[in-house]
């Protein structure tokens, strides 16, 4: 289990023990924490699970491929630390993981 913490537009923090080898969106469904909708499963087909990276945490992931990045073309307000919750994968190497909602998903 990693601990993610999810920032909602607003404010709102929801720290979440994600088991390892889920994505982030995942764990954010299980854990119903509002702001991620994940309507696709995962699949990278719809951007409603964008989210903004904390500063320092960018660098640590798996670097975006072309279908992602094509994918937060659909996204609301997206900007240089945007990603798709989906294309996350959770591991031990992100302890303390800290992503925020915008404020609102397409």
């Amino acid at each position: 289990m990693t601990k993610i913490t999810y920032i909602e537009n607003e404010g709102t923090e929801h720290v979440v023990d994600v088991p390892d080898g889920l994505s982030v969106m995942e764990g954010a469904v299980r854990y119903t924490v509002p702001g991620i909708d994940g309507d696709c499963g995962g699949a990278c087909a719809c951007a409603t699970c964008h989210v903004y990276v904390e500063n320092g945490w960018m660098e640590k992931l798996a670097p975006m491929n072309e279908l992602e990045r094509d994918m937060l073309d659909f996204a609301f307000d997206v900007k240089d630390n945007s990603r798709l919750a989906c294309q996350i994968k959770v591991s031990p190497a992100l302890e303390g993981l800290v992503v925020r909602t915008p404020a609102r998903q397409y």
